[in-house]
């Protein structure tokens, strides 16, 4: 699959595979991170692999998922991420205006898992302070955000966009997630 094809394939998966993911895909993906774009080449972000199976049901619960259809939108017992990439802001390099750098990053992560087949959810919404204490994040470090990883054991459909941006399950299970068309938001050369 070309990029250009792997970008238009491109769904957040909340439910998994009970597979576990090779260590070196990890590393992979997070060098596809560490070599994105960085404002002012400042480097302020470091990635956390969290892949043991101890700790991954411990870190689990500091996570909070699809809003617009919790509960049901949380993976569910048994199909949980295999592995995780925890971002992090090292605030003595950067304080703010970081946001981009891990834009950058986390968009290069996810292209990269999903061209191995492997399916991501990016979130924001985090218990950061419960999530340092169980990873043992030091002080000068900031948790930006989480992408959660596995094989998907879901296949979201994208449709356009008519009268709300809220995504939403069907009788059988299947997420759709509207998205606006291209001719409402291209605009060449002139707006």
């Amino acid at each position: 699959m070309n990029l250009y094809d792997v970008i238009l394939s491109r769904r957040s998966i909340r439910q998994f595979k009970a597979d576990s993911l090779a260590r070196e895909a990890l590393v992979r993906i997070v060098e596809a991170g560490r070599l994105a774009p960085s404002a002012a080449n400042l480097q302020p972000l470091e990635f956390m692999i969290v892949d043991d199976r101890d700790i991954c049901p411990k870190f689990f619960p500091c996570l909070k998922w699809a809003a617009y259809i919790a509960p049901q939108g949380n993976p569910r017992p048994g199909q949980e991420p295999a592995a995780y990439v925890v971002v992090l802001v090292n605030t003595a390099v950067r304080e703010k205006m970081f946001e981009y750098d891990v834009g950058a990053a986390v968009e290069n992560m996810i292209l990269t898992a999903l061209a191995d087949g492997i399916g991501s959810c990016w979130l924001i919404s985090i218990d950061r302070e419960k999530a340092a204490q169980i990873l043992g994040v030091p002080e000068g470090f900031r948790i930006d955000s989480v992408l959660a990883l596995g094989r998907p054991a879901e296949s979201p459909v994208v449709e356009e966009l008519k009268d709300s941006a809220k995504y939403w399950k069907d009788d059988e299970g299947r997420l759709h997630v509207p998205k606006r068309p291209l001719a409402r938001v291209l605009h060449l050369n002139k707006f």
